[in-house]
């Protein structure tokens, strides 16, 4: 998001950026970086990617870039804001660089102000801070990305003792319900060593599994450990990796080294598709998997279909018949389902979220991606969103398909009502005006329509009845387990 316009005090341009983006520069004022002082230069980002190291030789395994709008790019400074607008940082941009596709702004980072309330503030202390208050000793770290189940749990321990540490838990702050993560680490307390430290830090995926590994070992070590607990080899990693061990279910339901329960006596445990399974349908987690409360959270990270909050996207010409399917679905689902439903309605949209939007492309553009900002937003928070704007550009399609696939689930229906039948029912006469040219920008005689290759459904309003295609509707919902059947 760019907002350059509105200048601060000292007149410097401002920019939003996307939550990737902000999760890099939390880490860097906070000091988890510890070789870098801000965004890498043109050939310091040539050099890490050659060689897995900065221009001075020292290892640092993923550029870390900030793209930016290219007027930006010509700016000494640039301010950071969160998405709720608050001041993060500042950029010295001393060595802005572009690379053919996009400007980048280079140069230290500073704090915007001496108070940053981002995720989890309070218990994200700098890391020189945590490192200062860790025990003297070794120091087993661990980045999970996903609730510490009791087998994890085993392994921990069991290498504590080996080792003789204490533990570093650095959960991260990605996805969309990161704090349930959190909840989740805290909630495994009790079956961890005494003197546990948890630190949430909002370390994401840069798009390379093993370099994503390495930048962990980095930071885990910014943060104080000395061992880095991984299931994965890392290469030149700043401490020693240490292999988990391998762990079987007694008779008692207790997990043990392998090595200590004979292959007879050996339970089985759940596997990543019987997980995901149990979860997708709602079972509970058994008890020698995870505790009662992590198990709680987990639900909560990752609930039951019936649960989850989803999109229906309707899209087509003007005239198809989006409205009128939308709004039935919205009737029937409030007969069979107790999640909220949202009606973002072209037209409705148009009078309030997007007034004074036009119908140029651009303006096209926004106010469908508005739409996706708002339909993401309501499926996040578990609830239905139903959206029926005409949505002619294949692209827009795709960016809420992908904001709202980041937090729920996305159904594109194309209403594929034949232009000549949606001129037939229109009763507004505004085919007839952009026929005789004074609609110059109207979808489907004056403007582009690009039909969705990606539909998950295809319906014809001239060829069936509203309750047929409805019904078509929740049919495809209820088979991918989104709403349950009817009993």
């Amino acid at each position: 998001m760019h907002v350059s316009a509105n200048a601060t005090e000292s007149d410097c341009p401002v920019w939003v950026p996307d939550p990737a983006g902000l999760s890099d520069v939390e880490l860097l004022l906070d000091g988890a970086f510890p070789c870098l002082h801000g965004f890498l230069a043109a050939d310091e980002v040539e050099s890490v990617r050659n060689s897995g190291e900065l221009p001075d030789g020292t290892r640092w395994p993923v550029p870390i870039v900030l793209e930016v709008p290219d007027d930006l790019a010509r700016h000494e400074r640039v301010e950071l804001r969160d998405e709720e607008g608050a001041p993060v940082a500042v950029v010295d941009n001393v060595s802005p660089w572009w690379d053919g596709r996009a400007a980048h702004l280079a140069g230290p980072v500073r704090p915007a102000s001496a108070e940053r309330g981002r995720t989890l503030r309070t218990l994200r202390p700098p890391a020189p801070a945590v490192r200062a208050g860790l025990p003297p000793g070794p120091v087993l770290g661990l980045a999970p990305q996903r609730p510490l189940d009791r087998r994890r749990l085993a392994q921990i321990r069991h290498l504590c003792a080996e080792l003789g540490a204490t533990v570093l838990l650095l959960p991260r702050l990605t996805g969309p319900r990161p704090q349930a993560l959190v909840r989740a680490t805290f909630a495994a307390m009790a079956e961890l060593p005494g003197g546990t430290t948890v630190v949430p830090v909002p370390l994401r995926s840069h798009g390379d599994g093993k370099r994503d590994e390495l930048l962990a070992a980095h930071v885990a070590a910014a943060y104080g450990a000395t061992h880095l607990l991984s299931e994965q080899v890392v290469e030149h990693a700043p401490i020693p990796v240490v292999e988990p061990p391998e762990m079987a279910r007694d008779q008692a339901d207790r997990w043990r080294p392998a090595a200590d329960v004979p292959a007879a006596q050996r339970r089985r445990g759940l596997d990543e598709d019987e997980l995901s399974e149990r979860l997708a349908a709602g079972k509970e987690l058994p008890g020698w998997f995870a505790s009662e409360p992590v198990a709680r959270e987990w639900s909560r990270l990752s609930p039951p279909l019936h649960r989850r909050g989803f999109t229906v996207f309707f899209t087509g010409l003007s005239g198809a018949g989006k409205s009128t399917l939308a709004r039935e679905l919205r009737d029937e689902l409030a007969q069979c389902d107790a999640r909220e439903v949202t009606l973002l309605d072209g037209d409705v949209v148009r009078r309030s979220l997007c007034a004074g939007l036009g119908f140029s492309a651009e303006d096209r553009s926004r106010n469908v991606r508005r739409i996706g900002w708002v339909a993401a937003e309501v499926t996040r928070h578990g609830g239905v969103a139903i959206c029926a704007p005409i949505a002619p550009y294949g692209a827009d399609r795709a960016d809420v398909r992908a904001r709202v696939g980041e937090v729920g689930e996305f159904l594109l229906v194309h209403v594929a009502t034949p232009l000549r039948e949606c001129e037939r029912r229109d009763r507004k006469g505004l085919y007839a005006r952009a026929r005789s040219g004074d609609l110059p920008q109207f979808t489907g005689v004056s403007a582009p329509y690009e039909s969705p290759e990606d539909a998950d459904l295809v319906l014809d309003t001239s060829r069936l009845p509203v309750r047929d295609c409805v019904a078509q509707v929740l049919a495809l919902l209820r088979e991918r387990g989104w709403v349950r059947p009817w009993t």
